[in-house]
């Protein structure tokens, strides 16, 4: 199946609104990655989300290059060709563009859409991420509500975030921010849902204590019920329509009664990155340690070319990432709801 036409995302995310699931969005960087990531949800006959960093559109595009916009066209349109072996729905995304990023990233991304649109093909990207946390909300509401706009006229959703993501992700450090920004307001989430209602439709990182990165347990403090509660906010002034659609960023490494709490609150995508990176490495340096020998040409040997070839590794990385996607499309309960066929 190609990728979710507009109406198809759209029905994704209701289906997982009203099922009590989530989808999985995973970060890749490569062809394999994106192998390891299809080859995940066909097998869990789930739909999912494969989405694009700034930092991983600028390693695809070549260490020469490093032009993070070329570089998510190119594993976009892989995607795009790729997926068509599938029978499993699949959505583009586009991961954390900060206000730094907005011209050479985001808009180029709109533009590469806007002229497929205008050939007569479906779009790029089926929604684009704009993390404006380091503003002041006010500040942030402005700038969202001007790219909503833009991403309306071209059927894409919007993924804003209001509250800071902890840790580090692709050189984006917010490790130093104090403990309050690290947790989203019910008066923060009705601001945001009277800022971008009506304009198009949009998806919320609201925060609540998650963290980039892997940690031991214990050392990250969630408090999933600011979901819930910033959620009754809006619906009680506005009605049980207006539950927003919510991502959970920085999901590795969360406990699952956490990640399934948060299932309840309204959460229909949640981020991973960190844990399918160590997935996707853990086997290649079994390889790596096992061959020592065949990988290198130690003491004037020849080495083994079967053990060096670059494929011999990377196929062990996108079996590892394939298997810990799975997990957690069971994680979000996602697996066996794929809409494929039926829409």
């Amino acid at each position: 199946m190609p990728v979710a036409t507009p109406a198809q995302y759209r029905a994704m995310l209701d289906a997982a609104q009203k099922g009590g699931y989530a989808y999985p969005a995973i970060n890749v960087t490569s062809l394999p990655t994106i192998n390891g990531a299809l080859k995940a949800f066909a097998e869990a006959k789930s739909d999912g989300i494969i989405q694009v960093s700034t930092g991983g559109g600028e390693f695809a595009s070549g260490t020469s290059v490093k032009d993070m916009a070329l570089g998510a066209i190119v594993l976009a349109e892989a995607v795009h060709i790729l997926a068509e072996k599938y029978n499993i729905l699949v959505a583009l995304h586009t991961d954390h563009c900060h206000p730094k990023n907005v011209e050479k990233f985001l808009k180029p991304l709109l533009a590469a859409t806007r002229a497929r649109r205008e050939a007569g093909r479906g779009n790029l990207f089926n929604s684009h991420m704009f993390d404006g946390s380091e503003l002041p909300l006010e500040e942030n509401m402005s700038v969202s509500k001007a790219l909503l706009k833009e991403c309306a006229e071209l059927d894409i959703i919007l993924e804003i975030e209001a509250g800071v993501v902890g840790g580090e992700e692709d050189g984006h450090d917010t490790s130093g921010v104090s403990n309050d920004k690290l947790y989203t307001t019910p008066e923060d989430m009705l601001a945001v849902y009277e800022t971008l209602n009506g304009i198009g439709r949009f998806m919320f990182a609201a925060t609540f204590g998650n963290v980039h990165g892997s940690y031991k347990p214990g050392a990250v403090k969630l408090k999933p019920t600011i979901l819930r509660d910033g959620q009754k906010a809006v619906m009680d002034k506005h009605g049980a329509a207006a539950e927003m659609d919510l991502v959970f960023h920085g999901g590795s490494g969360t406990p699952l009664e956490e990640i399934r709490e948060t299932l309840g609150y309204g959460v229909i995508k949640m981020n991973i990155d960190t844990d399918t990176q160590y997935a996707f490495t853990r086997p290649i340096v079994d390889h790596m340690m096992k061959n020592y020998a065949g990988v290198l040409k130690i003491d004037g040997e020849v080495g083994d070319k079967k053990a060096y070839d670059p494929r011999s590794y990377l196929k062990k990385g996108e079996q590892g990432l394939c298997e810990r996607m799975k997990e957690a499309c069971d994680d979000l309960l996602s697996t066996g709801k794929s809409l494929f066929g039926t829409l």
